[in-house]
């Protein structure tokens, strides 16, 4: 992103208003931040190709696939790797975000290298991704997962600053 890209009222009320949702028609997202529709749509892709906008995506409700699909098992793990240089830390990285099955990968500090957030379909499907994420790597140290019997929140909106 350019260094001199500034944001105004118009463009964090556009970015509000596309985390709340981003199905929102540009003639309706238009209304809702009081400006034309051409405007919006030239300050929305404008805010796409800076890079701030990074993707427009579907959030699926967990509890009504749920009664469609079967549960699924979720878990946040924690994991260790036996060294911290550039190249074990990058190569663990490259190779967990790959896998379909991690919906989040943060490398933290301190304690332990990375904390993911995973989705498999049940117990056995959770030990093939252990398997193919943990037990494979030779770099992993220690994995201690924490799996979820219930999600009180889920926000990805950012809250953004009024000028």
């Amino acid at each position: 992103m350019e260094s001199s890209f500034t944001l105004d009222a118009i463009d964090l009320a556009l970015l509000d208003q596309l985390q709340r949702d981003a199905s929102l028609s540009n003639q309706d997202l238009a209304a809702r931040v009081h400006v034309s529709p051409p405007t919006c749509l030239r300050r929305v892709k404008r805010l796409r190709e800076s890079g701030l906008l990074q993707a427009i995506v579907g959030l699926v409700d967990p509890q009504r696939l749920a009664q469609v699909q079967g549960h699924g098992l979720q878990a946040i793990v924690e994991v260790s790797l036996d060294r911290q240089d550039a190249e074990a830390l990058d190569g663990f990285e490259a190779r967990v975000v790959q896998d379909d099955a991690v919906q989040q990968c943060w490398r933290v500090s301190p304690g332990p290298d990375f904390v993911l957030v995973v989705q498999a379909s049940d117990m056995p499907g959770y030990l093939a991704l252990a398997q193919r994420l943990f037990t494979a790597d030779l770099h992993v140290r220690n994995v201690k997962a924490f799996f979820a019997v219930k999600r009180a929140k889920f926000a990805p909106r950012i809250a953004l600053a009024r000028g």
